[in-house]
């Protein structure tokens, strides 16, 4: 028995019903054969962490735009968050925490600069249109490896694909990831606002705080023990008053910060500069040869969206000042 076998037979013994075995994955687009330590889950967490887009993670926005500071989030740490979250409450239910860690590693991995600002202003410059998390997925089937991409199982795709918008992930594992993210970010983001100035603590709508807990440590317990005490059938969910209490702080969140805070005024310039960006780059020649490779199989437009949303924040700042900012001259 390998190594792999072993951890599949203790899958099968401990996991429960609803919980997805890698020995019953769905597979891969391009098969391969197993690899005698690793399940097919954990090769597939293994390559996100390795990925070029996983690291570019780090340089990217979370809420607030090049913040300075070193405590506020990036869009790195806030993947790390609810990964973390995403594990307890598996592990908690039994279910396949290594699917749970490689479908929230690889959640975001398609989301531009600039977070959301950077990504309405993609979506509103191509005319098909652009949401991070399709972009998450091509990202791991096509930009990845000089195009070859990371050939990850179907679950971790389907996971990628449904942890945000109208659909819900087909297995357990990527439902709780979904749920998982809107903890970690709403309660994250409580945490940088107040760093930042933009929120006080006494401004946090009060009945949702006596429900969930006046500390960030005490909501994300509250969050994570009523989604462990209804989930168990595999439907991920919250108790009623939780539920209700967590969608007014989220409420709150979007009218005080997301959407009203003055520390989003500088998001106004995010369409403004995307848009130079996008429209230099589609003219073949301006961009780098791997991105040519897709332009020359999958269309210059496409090429162009995935090498802007694959930018930095201050990859695309820099690159904005070498192409159109005009720099002293001497002799």
């Amino acid at each position: 028995m390998t190594i792999r076998e072993r951890t599949q037979a203790i899958e099968r013994q401990i996991l429960a019903p609803c919980a997805t075995l890698s020995e019953q994955t769905a597979g891969r687009q391009k098969p391969e054969p197993e690899c005698d330590i690793r399940t097919p889950f954990q090769r597939d967490r293994d390559r996100i962490v390795h990925c070029k887009a996983f690291r570019r993670l780090k340089h990217k926005t979370q809420v607030f735009l090049s913040p300075k500071g070193d405590h506020y989030r990036t869009r790195l740490t806030h993947t790390l968050e609810v990964s973390q979250i995403a594990r307890t409450i598996s592990a908690a239910l039994l279910w396949n925490e290594t699917l749970t860690e490689a479908i929230s590693l690889g959640h975001d991995l398609g989301h531009t600069p600039f977070g959301h600002a950077g990504e309405r202003a993609l979506r509103e410059l191509s005319p098909s249109g652009f949401h991070h998390n399709v972009q998450s997925v091509r990202v791991v089937e096509r930009t990845e490896q000089g195009g070859a991409g990371l050939n990850l199982t179907a679950e971790v795709r389907d996971g990628i694909l449904c942890h945000t918008g109208g659909e819900l992930a087909s297995t357990p594992e990527g439902r709780v990831v979904r749920i998982a993210d809107r903890i970690a970010y709403i309660n994250h983001d409580i945490e940088d606002a107040i760093r930042a100035g933009v929120l006080r603590q006494e401004q946090l709508p009060k009945q949702a705080l006596k429900v969930l807990g006046e500390k960030k440590s005490e909501r994300i317990h509250k969050l994570i023990c009523s989604v462990i005490a209804h989930s168990a059938d595999g439907n991920v969910q919250m108790a009623p008053d939780v539920q209700e209490a967590f969608d007014d702080l989220r409420t709150f969140m979007y009218r005080e910060v997301y959407q009203g805070s003055k520390a989003k005024e500088w998001e106004r310039k995010v369409p403004l500069l995307l848009e130079q960006l996008y429209v230099y780059f589609h003219d073949f020649d301006h961009l780098p040869p791997d991105m040519q490779n897709i332009a020359r199989e999958d269309g210059l437009e496409q090429a162009v969206v995935d090498y802007i949303s694959g930018m930095t924040d201050s990859f695309a700042i820099s690159t904005f000042k070498e192409l159109f900012l005009p720099k002293a001259w001497a002799l």
